[in-house]
Protein backbone atom coordinates (compact mmCIF):
# COMPACT_ATOMS: atom_id res chain seq x y z
CA UNK A 1 0.00 0.00 0.00
CA UNK A 2 2.75 2.30 0.67
CA UNK A 3 4.17 1.71 -2.89
CA UNK A 4 0.67 2.54 -4.16
CA UNK A 5 0.35 5.84 -1.81
CA UNK A 6 3.40 7.33 -3.91
CA UNK A 7 0.91 8.39 -6.43
CA UNK A 8 0.43 11.12 -4.21
CA UNK A 9 3.58 12.47 -3.89
CA UNK A 10 3.26 13.02 -7.90
CA UNK A 11 7.21 13.40 -8.39
CA UNK A 12 8.39 10.83 -10.81
CA UNK A 13 9.36 11.25 -14.23
CA UNK A 14 10.16 8.44 -16.04
CA UNK A 15 12.29 5.89 -13.85
CA UNK A 16 15.30 4.99 -14.91
CA UNK A 17 13.52 1.14 -15.24
CA UNK A 18 11.00 1.88 -17.84
CA UNK A 19 11.65 0.45 -21.43
CA UNK A 20 10.39 3.88 -22.68
CA UNK A 21 12.52 6.80 -23.04
CA UNK A 22 11.50 10.42 -21.88
CA UNK A 23 11.76 11.24 -25.40
CA UNK A 24 9.89 8.24 -27.26
CA UNK A 25 7.29 9.15 -25.48
CA UNK A 26 7.47 12.89 -25.90
CA UNK A 27 7.82 11.99 -29.66
CA UNK A 28 4.70 9.55 -30.07
CA UNK A 29 2.96 12.15 -28.09
CA UNK A 30 4.03 14.78 -30.68
CA UNK A 31 3.43 12.48 -33.60
CA UNK A 32 -0.35 11.85 -32.86
CA UNK A 33 -1.39 15.36 -31.63
CA UNK A 34 0.09 16.16 -35.37
CA UNK A 35 -2.33 13.39 -36.87
CA UNK A 36 -4.99 14.88 -35.19
CA UNK A 37 -4.52 18.08 -34.92
CA UNK A 38 -4.85 18.51 -31.05
CA UNK A 39 -4.62 21.56 -29.64
CA UNK A 40 -3.50 20.29 -26.23
CA UNK A 41 -2.57 16.65 -24.35
CA UNK A 42 -1.97 16.38 -20.74
CA UNK A 43 -0.98 12.93 -19.45
CA UNK A 44 0.28 10.76 -16.87
CA UNK A 45 1.29 7.30 -17.13
CA UNK A 46 1.50 4.82 -13.81
CA UNK A 47 3.25 1.71 -13.39
CA UNK A 48 2.91 -0.66 -10.21
CA UNK A 49 1.91 2.45 -8.22
CA UNK A 50 4.27 4.53 -9.24
CA UNK A 51 3.95 7.94 -11.41
CA UNK A 52 6.45 6.89 -14.67
CA UNK A 53 5.44 9.46 -17.36
CA UNK A 54 3.35 13.22 -16.09
CA UNK A 55 3.29 15.79 -18.73
CA UNK A 56 2.08 18.48 -20.62
CA UNK A 57 1.92 19.42 -24.49
CA UNK A 58 0.57 21.74 -26.62
CA UNK A 59 -1.57 24.74 -25.69
CA UNK A 60 -4.75 24.98 -23.46
CA UNK A 61 -5.89 27.95 -24.88
CA UNK A 62 -4.68 29.02 -28.52
CA UNK A 63 -5.16 32.78 -27.95
CA UNK A 64 -2.04 33.53 -26.14
CA UNK A 65 -1.01 30.21 -26.12
CA UNK A 66 -1.07 29.21 -22.96
CA UNK A 67 0.34 25.83 -22.44
CA UNK A 68 -1.24 22.54 -21.19
CA UNK A 69 0.64 21.54 -17.86
CA UNK A 70 -0.62 18.33 -15.64
CA UNK A 71 -2.27 20.85 -13.83
CA UNK A 72 -4.24 21.72 -16.30
CA UNK A 73 -8.27 21.36 -16.13
CA UNK A 74 -10.15 19.37 -18.48
CA UNK A 75 -13.81 18.34 -19.11
CA UNK A 76 -13.52 14.49 -19.10
CA UNK A 77 -16.47 13.03 -20.28
CA UNK A 78 -18.09 9.87 -19.94
CA UNK A 79 -15.04 8.81 -17.42
CA UNK A 80 -17.63 10.70 -15.04
CA UNK A 81 -19.87 7.57 -14.96
CA UNK A 82 -17.19 5.60 -12.60
CA UNK A 83 -17.84 8.49 -9.89
CA UNK A 84 -21.54 7.92 -10.25
CA UNK A 85 -21.40 4.20 -10.09
CA UNK A 86 -19.14 4.86 -6.77
CA UNK A 87 -22.13 7.08 -5.41
CA UNK A 88 -24.47 4.59 -5.68
CA UNK A 89 -22.37 1.74 -4.50
CA UNK A 90 -21.43 3.96 -1.57
CA UNK A 91 -24.99 4.11 -0.39
CA UNK A 92 -25.64 0.18 -1.17
CA UNK A 93 -22.71 -0.91 0.96
CA UNK A 94 -24.87 1.96 3.75
CA UNK A 95 -27.88 -0.26 3.10
CA UNK A 96 -29.42 2.61 1.96
CA UNK A 97 -30.47 1.37 -1.77
CA UNK A 98 -30.22 -2.05 -2.90
CA UNK A 99 -28.37 -2.70 -6.58
CA UNK A 100 -31.02 -4.56 -7.39
CA UNK A 101 -33.56 -2.65 -6.13
CA UNK A 102 -36.24 -1.53 -8.82
CA UNK A 103 -35.85 1.78 -9.76
CA UNK A 104 -39.57 2.51 -9.53
CA UNK A 105 -38.90 2.57 -5.97
CA UNK A 106 -36.71 5.60 -5.83
CA UNK A 107 -38.39 7.55 -9.09
CA UNK A 108 -41.37 8.84 -9.35
CA UNK A 109 -44.19 7.91 -11.81
CA UNK A 110 -42.33 5.79 -13.71
CA UNK A 111 -44.45 4.13 -16.42
CA UNK A 112 -45.38 -0.34 -16.35
CA UNK A 113 -42.86 -0.94 -19.08
CA UNK A 114 -39.67 0.06 -16.24
CA UNK A 115 -41.39 -2.30 -13.48
CA UNK A 116 -38.83 -4.41 -14.28
CA UNK A 117 -35.75 -1.99 -14.33
CA UNK A 118 -33.07 -2.52 -11.64
CA UNK A 119 -30.55 0.23 -10.46
CA UNK A 120 -28.18 -2.97 -11.69
CA UNK A 121 -29.80 -2.53 -15.30
CA UNK A 122 -28.76 1.60 -14.90
CA UNK A 123 -25.15 0.71 -13.96
CA UNK A 124 -24.29 -1.49 -17.66
CA UNK A 125 -26.68 -0.09 -19.67
CA UNK A 126 -28.75 -3.20 -19.69
CA UNK A 127 -32.23 -1.41 -18.86
CA UNK A 128 -33.47 -0.88 -22.65
CA UNK A 129 -32.83 2.81 -21.96
CA UNK A 130 -32.47 5.13 -25.01
CA UNK A 131 -29.20 6.57 -25.32
CA UNK A 132 -30.42 10.54 -24.51
CA UNK A 133 -33.69 11.91 -22.84
CA UNK A 134 -35.45 14.29 -25.46
CA UNK A 135 -35.63 16.78 -23.18
CA UNK A 136 -31.81 17.10 -23.45
CA UNK A 137 -30.73 20.67 -24.29
CA UNK A 138 -27.30 21.82 -24.27
CA UNK A 139 -28.13 25.24 -23.78
CA UNK A 140 -30.28 24.41 -20.65
CA UNK A 141 -29.89 23.07 -16.99
CA UNK A 142 -32.74 21.24 -16.93
CA UNK A 143 -33.83 19.27 -13.55
CA UNK A 144 -32.50 15.51 -13.87
CA UNK A 145 -35.97 14.56 -12.44
CA UNK A 146 -37.56 16.44 -15.88
CA UNK A 147 -34.77 14.59 -17.82
CA UNK A 148 -35.55 11.12 -16.80
CA UNK A 149 -39.46 11.65 -16.91
CA UNK A 150 -39.25 12.61 -20.54
CA UNK A 151 -38.05 9.45 -21.00
CA UNK A 152 -40.89 7.79 -19.70
CA UNK A 153 -43.13 8.09 -22.64
CA UNK A 154 -40.75 6.53 -25.25
CA UNK A 155 -40.30 2.88 -25.53
CA UNK A 156 -38.18 0.79 -24.32
CA UNK A 157 -35.11 -0.62 -26.40
CA UNK A 158 -35.01 -4.12 -25.40
CA UNK A 159 -35.98 -6.39 -22.31
CA UNK A 160 -34.57 -5.29 -19.28
CA UNK A 161 -31.32 -7.15 -18.61
CA UNK A 162 -31.46 -8.65 -22.17
CA UNK A 163 -28.67 -6.43 -24.05
CA UNK A 164 -25.87 -3.93 -23.86
CA UNK A 165 -26.48 -0.60 -24.91
CA UNK A 166 -25.18 2.34 -23.80
CA UNK A 167 -27.34 5.04 -22.59
CA UNK A 168 -26.61 8.19 -21.18
CA UNK A 169 -30.22 8.20 -19.56
CA UNK A 170 -29.35 5.51 -17.15
CA UNK A 171 -26.86 7.30 -15.73
CA UNK A 172 -29.47 10.66 -15.65
CA UNK A 173 -31.65 8.30 -13.58
CA UNK A 174 -28.76 7.02 -11.45
CA UNK A 175 -27.53 10.98 -10.64
CA UNK A 176 -31.37 11.43 -9.60
CA UNK A 177 -31.27 8.42 -7.04
CA UNK A 178 -28.23 9.20 -5.38
CA UNK A 179 -30.34 12.67 -4.34
CA UNK A 180 -33.64 11.11 -3.45
CA UNK A 181 -31.79 8.21 -1.10
CA UNK A 182 -29.31 10.58 -0.01
CA UNK A 183 -31.07 14.09 0.21
CA UNK A 184 -28.20 15.97 -1.13
CA UNK A 185 -27.87 17.31 -4.98
CA UNK A 186 -25.73 14.22 -6.26
CA UNK A 187 -22.75 16.39 -7.61
CA UNK A 188 -22.34 17.99 -3.31
CA UNK A 189 -22.53 14.08 -2.37
CA UNK A 190 -19.96 12.87 -4.89
CA UNK A 191 -17.78 15.75 -4.32
CA UNK A 192 -18.08 14.98 -0.23
CA UNK A 193 -18.10 11.21 0.19
CA UNK A 194 -15.58 10.51 -3.13
CA UNK A 195 -13.45 13.12 -4.40
CA UNK A 196 -12.80 14.54 -0.82
CA UNK A 197 -11.48 11.49 1.02
CA UNK A 198 -9.49 10.96 -2.24
CA UNK A 199 -7.35 14.40 -1.74
CA UNK A 200 -9.47 15.35 -5.32
CA UNK A 201 -9.09 18.92 -4.51
CA UNK A 202 -9.98 20.31 -8.72
CA UNK A 203 -12.31 17.79 -9.80
CA UNK A 204 -15.64 19.66 -10.00
CA UNK A 205 -18.80 19.94 -11.95
CA UNK A 206 -18.44 21.19 -15.44
CA UNK A 207 -20.81 23.94 -15.01
CA UNK A 208 -17.88 25.43 -12.60
CA UNK A 209 -17.32 27.89 -14.41
CA UNK A 210 -16.24 31.25 -12.93
CA UNK A 211 -13.10 31.59 -10.26
CA UNK A 212 -11.99 27.95 -11.73
CA UNK A 213 -7.71 28.77 -12.94
CA UNK A 214 -6.14 26.30 -15.48
CA UNK A 215 -8.93 25.56 -17.35
CA UNK A 216 -8.55 24.60 -20.97
CA UNK A 217 -10.74 25.78 -24.45
CA UNK A 218 -12.27 22.86 -25.76
CA UNK A 219 -11.65 22.92 -29.86
CA UNK A 220 -13.48 21.15 -32.36
CA UNK A 221 -12.48 20.10 -35.94
CA UNK A 222 -9.77 19.02 -37.29
CA UNK A 223 -7.76 21.38 -40.26
CA UNK A 224 -9.52 24.37 -39.31
CA UNK A 225 -9.94 24.56 -35.44
CA UNK A 226 -12.72 26.15 -33.96
CA UNK A 227 -13.70 26.92 -30.41
CA UNK A 228 -16.31 24.29 -29.17
CA UNK A 229 -19.27 24.56 -27.88
CA UNK A 230 -19.43 25.44 -23.72
CA UNK A 231 -22.56 24.20 -22.83
CA UNK A 232 -24.79 25.09 -19.80
CA UNK A 233 -26.54 21.50 -19.07
CA UNK A 234 -24.70 19.75 -16.41
CA UNK A 235 -24.74 16.08 -17.33
CA UNK A 236 -24.65 13.52 -14.57
CA UNK A 237 -23.86 10.89 -17.68
CA UNK A 238 -20.35 13.64 -17.99
CA UNK A 239 -20.15 15.14 -14.91
CA UNK A 240 -16.90 16.51 -14.18
CA UNK A 241 -13.69 18.53 -14.75
CA UNK A 242 -10.67 17.45 -13.74
CA UNK A 243 -7.02 17.12 -14.10
CA UNK A 244 -4.90 13.99 -14.72
CA UNK A 245 -2.63 14.91 -11.60
CA UNK A 246 -6.37 14.52 -10.07
CA UNK A 247 -6.94 11.48 -11.59
CA UNK A 248 -3.92 9.65 -10.79
CA UNK A 249 -4.59 10.91 -6.99
CA UNK A 250 -8.17 8.60 -7.53
CA UNK A 251 -5.83 5.28 -9.08
CA UNK A 252 -3.95 5.41 -5.51
CA UNK A 253 -6.88 5.27 -3.94
CA UNK A 254 -8.26 2.36 -5.89
CA UNK A 255 -6.17 0.25 -4.73
CA UNK A 256 -7.36 1.07 -1.01
CA UNK A 257 -10.30 0.74 0.97
CA UNK A 258 -10.10 4.86 1.20
CA UNK A 259 -13.89 5.36 -0.44
CA UNK A 260 -14.59 1.74 -1.52
CA UNK A 261 -13.59 -1.49 -0.41
CA UNK A 262 -12.08 -4.53 -2.21
CA UNK A 263 -15.17 -6.66 -2.73
CA UNK A 264 -17.36 -3.64 -4.10
CA UNK A 265 -14.26 -2.26 -6.59
CA UNK A 266 -14.02 -5.52 -7.77
CA UNK A 267 -17.60 -5.93 -8.51
CA UNK A 268 -18.00 -2.58 -10.01
CA UNK A 269 -15.50 -4.14 -12.53
CA UNK A 270 -17.22 -7.87 -13.30
CA UNK A 271 -18.66 -7.98 -17.03
CA UNK A 272 -22.32 -8.19 -16.95
CA UNK A 273 -24.31 -11.30 -17.15
CA UNK A 274 -26.98 -10.72 -19.33
CA UNK A 275 -29.98 -12.83 -19.35
CA UNK A 276 -29.54 -15.35 -21.71
CA UNK A 277 -26.03 -15.91 -19.66
CA UNK A 278 -23.69 -14.17 -21.70
CA UNK A 279 -22.10 -11.48 -20.47
CA UNK A 280 -21.68 -7.96 -21.95
CA UNK A 281 -17.82 -5.82 -21.81
CA UNK A 282 -19.10 -3.18 -18.75
CA UNK A 283 -19.19 -3.65 -15.01
CA UNK A 284 -20.87 -0.41 -13.06
CA UNK A 285 -19.20 2.30 -14.59
CA UNK A 286 -16.63 0.97 -16.47
CA UNK A 287 -15.84 -1.02 -19.58
CA UNK A 288 -14.25 -4.36 -18.88
CA UNK A 289 -12.67 -6.57 -21.48
CA UNK A 290 -9.59 -9.28 -22.05
CA UNK A 291 -7.03 -6.69 -23.84
CA UNK A 292 -3.64 -7.36 -23.00
CA UNK A 293 -5.03 -10.05 -20.29
CA UNK A 294 -7.48 -7.53 -19.06
CA UNK A 295 -8.41 -4.16 -19.22
CA UNK A 296 -10.59 -1.68 -17.11
CA UNK A 297 -11.24 1.66 -19.06
CA UNK A 298 -13.57 4.03 -19.74
CA UNK A 299 -13.20 7.15 -22.34
CA UNK A 300 -15.04 10.08 -23.02
CA UNK A 301 -15.96 13.17 -24.73
CA UNK A 302 -18.20 16.39 -25.11
CA UNK A 303 -17.55 19.08 -27.38
CA UNK A 304 -14.02 19.69 -27.52
CA UNK A 305 -12.89 17.47 -25.58
CA UNK A 306 -12.04 13.94 -25.14
CA UNK A 307 -10.63 11.45 -22.18
CA UNK A 308 -9.27 8.18 -21.59
CA UNK A 309 -8.66 6.69 -18.15
CA UNK A 310 -6.95 2.73 -19.30
CA UNK A 311 -6.27 -0.01 -16.62
CA UNK A 312 -4.13 -2.85 -17.53
CA UNK A 313 -4.08 -4.61 -13.78
CA UNK A 314 -2.00 -8.02 -15.43
CA UNK A 315 0.70 -5.00 -16.11
CA UNK A 316 0.14 -3.13 -13.45
CA UNK A 317 -0.14 0.40 -16.06
CA UNK A 318 -2.86 3.00 -16.18
CA UNK A 319 -2.90 5.54 -18.74
CA UNK A 320 -4.81 8.63 -17.83
CA UNK A 321 -5.14 11.25 -20.82
CA UNK A 322 -7.31 14.24 -21.39
CA UNK A 323 -7.31 16.49 -24.42
CA UNK A 324 -8.80 19.47 -25.47
CA UNK A 325 -9.62 18.63 -29.27
CA UNK A 326 -12.92 16.14 -29.75
CA UNK A 327 -12.07 15.08 -33.35
CA UNK A 328 -9.69 12.53 -32.52
CA UNK A 329 -9.15 8.83 -31.40
CA UNK A 330 -7.28 9.62 -27.68
CA UNK A 331 -8.52 5.61 -27.08
CA UNK A 332 -5.49 4.40 -30.00
CA UNK A 333 -3.48 6.99 -28.45
CA UNK A 334 -3.85 5.72 -24.62
CA UNK A 335 -3.53 1.85 -25.58
CA UNK A 336 -0.51 3.03 -27.81
CA UNK A 337 1.27 4.94 -24.69
CA UNK A 338 0.37 1.86 -22.48
CA UNK A 339 2.26 -0.21 -25.23
CA UNK A 340 5.25 1.54 -24.26
CA UNK A 341 5.06 0.40 -20.66
CA UNK A 342 5.40 -3.31 -20.60
CA UNK A 343 2.27 -4.43 -21.66
CA UNK A 344 2.50 -7.87 -21.93
CA UNK A 345 3.44 -9.18 -25.46
CA UNK A 346 0.88 -11.43 -27.89
CA UNK A 347 2.27 -14.14 -29.45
Amino acid sequence: MQMRLLLLTVAMVLSAASPARADEVDDYVARQMNAFKIPGIALAVIKDGTIVKVAGYGVANKNGAVPVTPDTVFKIGSVSKQFIATGIMLLANERRLGIDDPVSRYLQGTPESWMPITIRHLLTHTAGLVRESPAFDAGKNIPDAEMVRAVYAVPLRSAPGSKYEYSNTGYWALAEIIRVVSGQPWSEFITQRVFKPAGMSVTVPTNSRPTLPNRAVGYTGNDNLQVADDWVALRPSGAFLSTVMDLAKWEAVLYTDTVLDGATRRQMWEPVRLTDGKTAEYGFGWHVDTVAGRRIWHGGGLPGFSAQYVRFPNAGVTVLLLANGDDSDTASIANGLAALFYLPKRN
